[in-house]
């Protein structure tokens, strides 16, 4: 101002100017130096965002098994607003997830999920497969010991398993910080999805009546699993008769209560509501509470349980809690798809994850959880149902085919015998030391199994598992057998009956098929990161785990062939 002052000769005019001059000037100054700190900081602010990526504190895969994908809707006039409904409405559902490989089973679809591989590359060939030359449970390891339990219920651990799952990545990408835990009735659907480097799985132990693990993961049990056991909520359950939630007659999407397309719960017991749950329970100990829809309500207080116990989604990093609803697999096996107790099961079980939504809305923060919804394979309708309705269908009979396969091979080759060990998930399993030993064709030994597999009315197609490739059978079928065919586990030659054909007797219903009812499974993710909205895009079983890694920034399983979503 003095140096203004003095170059004006003290004209106030001229003073006037030189000061809105120079104000303007130093204004104009400022300006540009607030600019470039703004994008300073926005450039930092960026980087920060790339060095740390945004994540959901917590990811919850629910996996309902036996759950076609019609279920979605074939009840939801009947749905409460906060489950089923919810996920459809604040979530974003693919309507033609498929699942692409054979068998569809339990295990290979779990591991499957979680792994984002099939059974050729994941090890997992079935609930049971061949190890070794000897038949092998999926989670069997005789190397550790129960855990929180004396029976034979704890000797399980992921290690027949090959590939890495969505929980070990994710572990990896945080060195260790984030927490990853399993949960369900059935020991392989706590164990296969929670995968290798999992804080701990937990399962039922019938005998027992608790959730118990194995050394695998830990040497006892953590404080919160004791107090949550001590609740022996499996005796409150079975302490009343399982009543329908609704007056049974409302009940229009289901047969009449007491019909011959379903098994009996135990031998003089038909399946007909009310159960009496206390009477089972006195007679069958603890397990009985697998053929109630109550094992699915004790499955998700223990995912609470687990949520409060390790603070999951509570700390910096993303944890994730996988959930397996076991006991809808077990009723759909005894009854079938079309039985009242299927509907009452999916109309409780829909409460129940509208309560355990409710939960993590307030105990993580509704937005700041990531959920999906799927299932590990579907189910036939009853053989016996489809008949009724001059639908074909039909039961396969797998000893009857064993044992004509063995006195075909033993009248061709007198030198053999047995050489057909085993028929199971719709293969055909051989003493391959034997045949080595004879010095036999082992290639022509199969060959002759398809052939006279092929005269049998209910075989659609049969296959040397090895040359399926070249086989005239559909692509739609053909790829699913190449993806299920693992050449240590699997057995020889695949067998692929009619649609509407299963090996299962002529009451309740199983899977394992190619076929729609089997393979077409729902596929609904919800939370933090996804927005509304559907698809009948086709996709696949395998793309749920890049899918979820790609949405935590991390590497995708080591095994996964699926591909992201988004």
């Amino acid at each position: 101002c003095t140096v203004l002052e003095g170059e004006s000769g003290g004209n106030p005019a001229d003073l006037l100017r030189f000061k809105t001059c120079y104000n303007y000037k130093a204004k104009k100054t400022m300006n540009k130096f607030f600019k470039l700190i703004f994008v300073l900081c926005a450039i930092c602010g960026f980087t920060q965002a790339q060095a740390q990526p945004a994540r959901p504190k917590l990811v919850v895969g629910l996996v309902v098994d036996q759950m076609r994908w019609d279920y979605l809707y074939r009840y939801q006039d009947r749905y409460c607003e906060g489950g089923f409904k919810r996920l459809l409405n604040e979530g974003f559902s693919y309507e033609n997830c498929r699942i692409p490989y054979i068998p569809s089973v339990t295990a290979i679809g779990h591991t499957s999920i979680y792994t984002g591989s099939v059974p050729s590359i994941h090890g997992i060939a079935g609930n049971n497969f061949m190890k070794d030359g000897k038949k092998t449970y999926c989670t069997e390891d005789n190397t550790v010991k129960p855990v929180g339990s004396n029976g034979k219920a704890g000797m399980e651990s992921p290690r027949n398993m090959w590939c890495t799952t969505i929980g070990d990545e994710l572990r990896i990408a945080t060195n260790d910080r984030s927490k990853v835990i399993g949960v369900a009735i059935k020991d392989r659907a706590a164990i296969l999805p929670a995968g290798h480097h999992a804080n701990g799985a937990y399962w039922f132990d019938p005998e027992a009546g608790k959730f118990i693990t194995s050394s695998f993961y830990m040497d006892k049990l953590p404080a919160w699993v004791n107090n949550f056991n001590k609740q022996n909520l499996p005796k409150k359950y079975l302490s009343e008769k399982w009543n329908t939630l609704y007056l049974i007659d409302t009940y229009k999407q289901s047969t009449a209560d007491d019909t011959n397309y379903e098994w009996e719960v135990k031998p003089g017991v038909k399946p007909v509501l009310p159960l009496d749950l206390p009477s089972l329970h006195k007679k069958y100990g603890y397990d009985i509470l697998r053929s109630t829809p109550f094992g699915n309500s004790y499955t998700l207080e223990m995912a609470k349980a687990a949520v409060a116990g390790e603070n999951l989604g509570g700390g910096n990093e993303t944890d994730f809690l996988a959930v397996s609803c076991s006991c809808t697999d077990v009723i759909g096996h005894q009854v079938g798809p079309n039985a009242v107790e299927i509907e009452d099961t999916y109309l409780r079980l829909d409460k129940d994850f509208a309560d355990f939504f409710n939960y993590l809305d307030q105990k993580v923060g509704k937005g700041n959880y990531t959920v999906f919804l799927s299932a590990d394979h579907g189910g036939m309708n009853n053989a016996q149902f489809l008949l009724d309705r001059r639908i074909p269908a039909g039961d396969w009979n797998t000893k009857t085919a064993q044992k004509e396969l063995n006195e075909m091979l033993k009248a061709k080759y007198p030198s053999a015998d047995k050489l057909v060990t085993w028929v199971s998930n719709y293969q055909v399993f051989f003493d391959t030391q034997k045949i080595d030993s004879l010095g036999l064709d082992y290639a022509a030994i199969k060959q002759d199994a398809v052939n006279l597999l092929k005269k049998n009315k209910m075989v659609q197609y049969a296959c040397d598992m090895e040359k399926a490739s070249i086989e005239s059978i559909p692509e739609e079928i053909k790829y699913r057998i190449i993806n299920g065919y693992n050449r240590e586990r699997s057995g020889g030659v695949q067998v692929i009956l009619k649609p509407a054909h299963y090996s299962n007797g002529m009451k309740g219903t199983t899977h394992g098929a190619w076929n729609g009812y089997d393979t077409h499974i729902p596929l609904v993710f919800m939370g933090w990161g996804i927005q509304h909205g559907a698809s009948t895009k086709p996709v696949y079983m395998t793309d749920i785990a890049p899918t979820i890694c790609a949405l935590l920034h991390i590497q995708a399983p080591n095994g996964c062939i699926g591909e992201p979503i988004f």
